[in-house]
């Protein structure tokens, strides 16, 4: 089933509830997100909704408090499953193998939203086993997400084993460089879970654009979706008709943008600090045009 790229975020949205608060001690609360309005003298000194940092941490001291009401970081286990998938720093075997990759990245960019993150690589013989791998992980999981081999030959075994845990939609969304999705809820506690393209290009887009914001809603957090600044573009970038396109590209430090060469290469992902956003109705901007871009949290220097 295809899916616009907005109606699948709304439908992930819809299964990703805010994790119920509670007093965290003051360290174990930092990086978390504060779930009530916190009054000294009087006045607000920290807000709902605001993630606590070193400084909050020092504020709630300074007025006697050692614990916060806080909501906790969602636990998120990322399952990479495939039989040509070979850890960093082993050999590969033939030319069918590759490196593991999706796991790192996305276990890392799973920290960076403010979760908790496991990483699960694991080689499933067959579908009892990859059955049993997932779960036994929904007992520490509020949130699974899982890819495959970048050719996606596992997508089929891994949508089966998740139909018999649970309730499971497949979606493709519209969006460029990507593929097919699942979604929904599995397990006794109803877990959400959501499987992304093997492709690490596509599962980056698809971290960004689907998973931090179900992560920063688990958080209750008052940021749930990246910021978009309006900015000239140095360059002429397209987009395939009919679908949403997210360009990798740097933010200049005069107010411009432009966008990267090799989009297809994970350096463009390593170097991006911005995403260029081009709806499905437009086919591509040119050099001059005000483009809508994503801000990514991190710089080069």
């Amino acid at each position: 089933m295809n899916s616009r790229v907005s109606d699948l975020l709304d439908q992930l949205l819809s299964i990703s509830k805010p994790l119920e608060p509670f007093d965290m001690p003051l360290l174990d609360a930092h990086g978390a997100t504060l779930a009530e309005d916190i009054l000294a003298g009087g006045q607000v000194v920290l807000r709902a909704g605001s993630r606590i940092r070193s400084t909050q941490i020092g504020l709630a001291a300074s007025i006697g408090l050692d614990r916060l009401p806080s909501r906790p970081h969602p636990r998120v286990v990322v399952i990479s499953a495939g039989d040509d998938l070979v850890e960093p720093g082993q050999s590969l075997g033939d030319s069918e193998d590759e490196f593991e990759t999706n796991s790192w990245m996305l276990t890392t960019a799973v920290r960076e939203s403010g979760a908790t993150g496991y990483r699960v690589h694991t080689i499933a013989e067959n579908h009892q086993q990859l059955r049993q791998i997932i779960e036994d992980q929904l007992v520490r999981a509020d949130l699974i997400v899982i890819s495959g081999e970048s050719r996606d030959e596992s997508f089929g075994l891994i949508t089966g084993v998740l139909s018999e845990l649970g309730e499971i939609t497949s979606v493709e969304p519209n969006l460029a460089e990507s593929g097919q999705h699942n979604f929904g809820l599995i397990g006794p506690d109803l877990t959400p879970v959501v499987t992304l393209p093997g492709d690490p290009i596509g599962a980056f887009l698809s971290m960004e654009i689907f998973i931090r914001p179900m992560i920063r809603t688990m958080l209750g957090a008052s940021n749930v979706f990246r910021n978009i600044l309006t900015l000239k573009l140095t360059n002429t970038i397209s987009s395939p008709e009919g679908k949403t396109s997210f360009i990798r590209a740097n933010i200049e430090s005069d107010g411009t943008v432009t966008a990267l060469v090799n989009q297809s290469d994970l350096i463009s992902l390593s170097d991006a600090t911005g995403l260029i956003v081009i709806p499905e109705k437009v086919t591509g901007y040119q050099q001059g045009d005000m483009v809508n871009v994503m801000i990514l949290e991190r710089s080069n220097n």
